[in-house]
């Protein structure tokens, strides 16, 4: 399902057909020193990992991680979209890209599309996000789109600590 384009993007639901592409993107070296080892090694986990992650909470919520294709090709270069997370409470936003894709400004076009869809669309009041302390490309790019530092948490046990943004996009009452 087509959620939202850019300029030079297109972002969609993930469907299972993704999985070589996932598989791919989870299994980068900069998604699993900044993101996490998600432990997926087969196509067939990352079709599985597909349908219990992001599938099922777009059909639970209206909102997911979503492929980010350029428009002109539709090749799928990245993730970016609406997470909801158990240790979180609110939904965050959250983006990866392979490596030949970074760089050029497609995290930042994807996540001003996303930021602008959750507060039309989904009329969401406010917006959080988590980065690695040590991933600073990604604390730029969320200053960029306007969310502010507010403090480290653990979102596990074995978490030595992640760096909570966010902020606030409609105006309350």
């Amino acid at each position: 399902m087509n959620i939202l384009a850019t300029s030079r993007l297109a972002l969609r639901t993930v469907e299972a057909a993704d999985a070589p592409f996932y598989l791919e993107l989870v299994n980068d070296p900069d998604f699993i020193a900044n993101i996490g080892d998600r432990g997926i090694r087969t196509l067939d986990e990352a079709r599985l990992h597909i349908e219990n992650g992001p599938v099922k909470m777009q059909e639970a919520l209206g909102h997911a991680i979503w492929l980010v294709a350029l428009r002109e090709s539709g090749e799928a270069i990245g993730m970016c979209g609406l997470i909801k997370r158990d240790t979180l409470a609110e939904v965050d936003i959250g983006y990866a890209f392979l490596p030949a894709w970074r760089g050029q400004g497609y995290a930042l076009e994807a996540a001003v599309g996303v930021l602008a869809y959750a507060r039309a669309t989904l009329g969401l009041a406010r917006l959080l996000a988590i980065a690695s302390p040590r991933n600073a490309a990604s604390h730029a790019l969320l200053e960029k789109l306007g969310l502010r530092f507010e403090k480290i948490v653990h979102l596990a046990p074995d978490d030595t600590g992640t760096r909570l943004y966010a902020m606030e996009l409609c105006a309350t009452a």
